[in-house]
């Protein structure tokens, strides 16, 4: 999970998806499964894909990836109709096939000196920090990831109460992801919908409550990860501020291209010789939180 940032776009690929499988949950999400070996063997947590959603559609649509297995040739996207596009995608059935160009971005990146990943996702931005959990939970080295995700729409999975004792999480805060959780890897819901056993508030208050109890000898482990809407990831920066724990970013921008060619995402971004305009797609998504959001 260590290395420097490097430009993927040697690594992006157009495939001939095959529909593996495509369940549909509440609030019009969806969890669609491809096969396609080339993406999945070059995925990463933060990348995405863009997709072909219809033939009836010319424009493609940038999902970030969920999961991706290389032995078994498959990625995996957790989506959320919103339009006209999505909606297509949502009527796509197994057997099919998707046009799919990925994977695309640069991922985030885990350092070995800061062991408790606290990982923070927000609605449809859940996928990368299950796909770093994964990721975080596999690699030979000892990290200790905490997800915390918050959604105002139903969850699109069914919640259980966990097993896994976390320290500082309020009482009767316990409900989480079952796939984290048979991974062993602890987890926690918020929303302020009044779903049973999740945080009432958003998931940054519920990370600052975590923080806010760690020592300073904890904090000095701690690294922040956030996907989600933009005022999500402000505060997810400012957190990062408050106390002193580096903290990386993925962005959402709408894309034409998706490969850097038409310079339709770009945002401003703080680099070491000053101000600059850098592009969503193949300079992020991920993002050092405090060059996209000074504090």
């Amino acid at each position: 999970m260590t290395g420097s940032v490097r430009t993927r776009r040697a690594t992006i690929f157009l495939e001939d998806a095959e529909v593996l499988a495509h369940e549909a949950f509440a609030a019009q999400q969806y969890i669609l499964r491809l096969k396609a070996p080339k993406c999945a063997a070059h995925a990463g947590p933060g990348s995405f894909a863009h997709l072909r959603c219809d033939p009836r559609l010319p424009m493609r649509r940038p999902l970030s990836l969920l999961r991706a297995d290389p032995q078994a040739g498959w990625v995996e996207f957790l989506y959320k109709v919103v339009g006209t596009g999505t909606g297509l995608l949502a009527e796509r059935r197994p057997g099919e096939r998707i046009s799919l160009l990925g994977p695309i971005g640069q991922c985030f990146q885990a350092h070995r000196d800061r062991p408790r990943a606290l990982l923070l996702g927000g609605g449809v931005g859940i996928p990368p920090m299950v796909f770093l959990a994964e990721c975080l939970h596999r690699d030979p080295e000892p990290y200790y990831p905490l997800v915390l995700m918050g959604s105002e729409v139903p969850f699109p999975f069914t919640t259980r109460p966990s097993r896994i004792l976390v320290p500082s999480i309020p009482d009767g805060v316990i409900a989480a992801l079952p796939l984290l959780e048979d991974w062993g890897v602890p987890s926690r819901l918020a929303s302020r919908q009044g779903y049973p056993g999740c945080f009432d508030g958003y998931v940054t208050e519920l990370a600052r409550v975590w923080l806010q109890d760690r020592t300073p000898a904890e904090l000095r482990e701690v690294e922040l990860f956030a996907c989600g809407p933009h005022g999500m990831l402000e505060e997810a920066a400012r957190l990062g501020a408050a106390f002193d724990v580096p903290c990386q970013v993925s962005l959402e921008e709408y894309m034409a291209c998706a490969v850097g060619g038409c310079a339709g995402c770009v945002v401003r971004v703080q680099t070491e010789t000053g101000p600059a305009m850098k592009r969503v797609c193949v300079d992020g998504p991920v993002f050092d939180a405090r060059a996209v959001f000074p504090q």
